[in-house]
C-alpha cells in the first residue's frame, strides 16, 4: 500500500511539474541577449560616446520592443561565437549570413535583409571577380569572415594572394595605399568607408555580384538548435515590423542593395 501511495505521489508531482513548465513557456519573454561584434559599421559599432549604433542594433532593439522584451547586447570579438552561444553566454548572434556550413551548427531566423558580395578595386585596374583575373593579385578580406573562407577555398589555390585584416578600416587604408589590389565587400559598408569619400573616387565595384553557397545571400539571427520558440517569436516580430512600417523606417537610410544579376563564383 505504501508503494502504491508513493507511485501516485510521484505521478502527481510529475504532472504538477509538467503543468508548471507549460505555464512558464507561455510567460512573456523578459529579455533577449544578443551577441554582436561591434566593429563593423554601419551594421554595428560604437559611437563617440561608446553607445552601440548601426542597422543591426536598430533592428534588434525594434524586435525586442515588438516582443515587449529587454534587449541586452553582449560584445564579442568574433562574429561566429558558436561555442559561447551553446554555452548560453547569450541567446542569439545578431547579423550573420546563414550559409550551409553554419546551419550545421546553429539555426537561423528569416533573413533580416539581403547580403551581397562585390569586388572593389581601382576603376582602371580592369579586374573582375574571377580566379583568372585575380591570379597573382592581392585581395584583402576580413579575418575569419565567410568572404575570407570563400576566397581561401576557391581563389587561393588558383594563385590569388589573400591578405587578411582584423578591421575593415585597416583593409581600406591598405587598398588606398596600394598594398592590396582589391577586396570583397558588401555595398553598404564599403560605400561608407571608401566609395563615398574623397579617397574613394578612384575605386568602384568591378564586375557583377558574386554568388556562392559559402557566401550566403542574406543576413539573419543565429540561435541554438533547440531554441525554436525564440526563433518563431523573432520571425513573427520581424513580420510585424514589416507590416507596421517600422522595418522600412529603420532600413531606408542604409540603402540596402539588392543585385539584379550575380555571377557564380569561379
Amino acid at each position: 500500500m505504501a508503494l502504491t501511495h508513493l507511485r501516485v505521489s510521484l505521478a502527481l508531482l510529475m504532472l504538477s511539474g509538467g503543468f508548471t513548465i507549460a505555464i512558464a513557456d507561455d510567460l512573456p519573454r523578459r529579455e533577449i541577449r544578443f551577441a554582436v561584434a561591434a566593429q563593423f559599421p554601419p551594421f554595428q559599432s560604437r559611437d563617440q560616446h561608446g553607445r552601440l549604433v548601426g542597422l543591426n542594433i536598430e533592428l534588434g532593439n525594434a524586435l525586442c520592443e515588438q516582443l515587449n522584451a529587454r534587449c541586452i547586447w553582449v560584445d564579442q570579438i568574433l562574429v561566429e561565437s558558436f561555442a559561447a552561444l551553446e554555452a548560453r553566454q547569450f541567446d542569439a548572434i545578431m547579423g550573420m549570413a546563414p550559409t550551409a556550413q553554419r546551419r550545421k551548427r546553429v539555426n537561423f531566423t528569416d533573413d533580416l535583409y539581403p547580403f551581397t558580395t562585390r569586388l572593389v578595386a581601382r576603376k582602371t585596374s580592369g579586374l573582375l571577380p574571377s580566379r583568372r583575373s585575380l591570379k597573382g593579385k592581392r585581395v584583402g578580406l576580413l579575418l575569419r569572415s565567410n568572404r575570407e573562407a570563400f576566397a581561401l577555398s576557391k581563389w587561393a589555390p588558383a594563385g590569388v594572394i589573400i591578405k587578411s585584416f582584423w578591421l575593415n578600416e585597416e583593409l581600406v587604408r591598405s587598398l588606398v595605399a596600394g598594398d592590396i589590389d582589391a577586396t570583397l565587400q558588401g555595398p553598404i559598408e564599403i560605400r561608407e568607408l571608401l566609395l563615398d569619400t574623397a579617397d574613394g573616387q578612384d575605386f568602384d565595384f568591378l564586375g557583377p555580384a558574386i554568388s556562392a553557397q559559402s557566401l550566403g545571400d542574406g543576413v539573419a539571427i543565429a540561435l541554438r538548435k533547440p531554441d525554436t520558440a525564440l526563433r518563431n517569436e523573432l520571425n513573427r516580430a520581424l513580420e510585424q515590423l514589416m507590416h507596421n512600417g517600422e522595418y522600412q523606417r529603420i532600413t531606408q537610410p542604409y540603402h540596402l542593395d539588392v543585385p539584379r544579376h550575380a555571377v557564380m563564383a569561379n
